[in-house]
């Protein structure tokens, strides 16, 4: 994929509505998982680099789909040469667990979207002041819709991304909180449906997230 804009490629990850959590991918199946949840309307793919075969997976996962059908990013990068180099594997986006300022300025560096993991109003500030382009609210699960609600009171310039424990039953809130876009893993890959080849189960949970977000951003 060609690198765009930092600014159009946060659009797509909104316009996405999901960031999906490809962690523990398997060369095997990711790009059959990717086309399923493309298929369902999530266009968004994070690759986490505690697979040793991430930097393989993202290029590969990148090249599968064109400039404008999907955006592949980095997950779990804790520090400054993880993100670079995801970025010249072919990221587009870097998040990380948490926030770390060489990860952030590498980021800047290349002109890569970056979204560091954050739980506090000061952590998000931070963050925020030395050059991410949105926080990553992990783990959303702990303390649920109302406290990113309450970070986005005072801080409604900083764009919010919680992941951790968001699915179905609860993704409608996150938007409705104040969230730009919702990460989800386990909700929306299933394990036992992939192991058997059965696609036609993470399109529809992928499609089920879409309406839900599409429905919520109306409301």
């Amino acid at each position: 994929m060609v690198t765009l804009d930092v600014h159009e490629n946060m659009q797509r990850l909104a316009d996405s509505g999901v960031v999906a959590v490809m962690r523990g991918a398997d060369a095997d199946t990711i790009i059959d998982v990717a086309d399923a949840l493309n298929e369902g309307g999530v266009t968004a793919y994070e690759i986490t680099a505690d697979n040793p075969d991430a930097m393989d997976l993202i290029s590969e996962v990148s090249a599968s789909f064109s400039d404008r059908e999907a955006i592949v990013g980095a997950g779990t990068v804790l520090d400054a040469p993880t993100a670079n180099a995801a970025i010249q594997s072919g990221a587009e986006f870097v998040v990380g667990p948490n926030f770390d300022e060489g990860v952030v300025e590498t980021c800047n560096r290349y002109g890569t979207l970056v979204a560091p993991g954050i739980m506090t109003p000061t952590e998000a500030v931070n963050a925020f002041e030395t050059g991410a382009d949105l926080v990553k609210v992990f783990p959303a699960s702990s303390l649920g819709p109302g406290h990113l609600k309450s970070m986005k009171g005072p801080l409604p310039q900083i764009p919010m991304m919680p992941t951790g424990g968001v699915g179905l039953d609860n993704a409608a809130d996150y938007i409705e909180a104040g969230a730009v876009v919702v990460g989800a893993g386990g909700a929306l890959m299933d394990d036992e449906a992939i192991a058997n080849g059965d696609f036609d189960v993470i399109t529809e949970t992928a499609r089920e997230f879409s309406q839900i977000i599409d429905d919520a951003r109306q409301d």
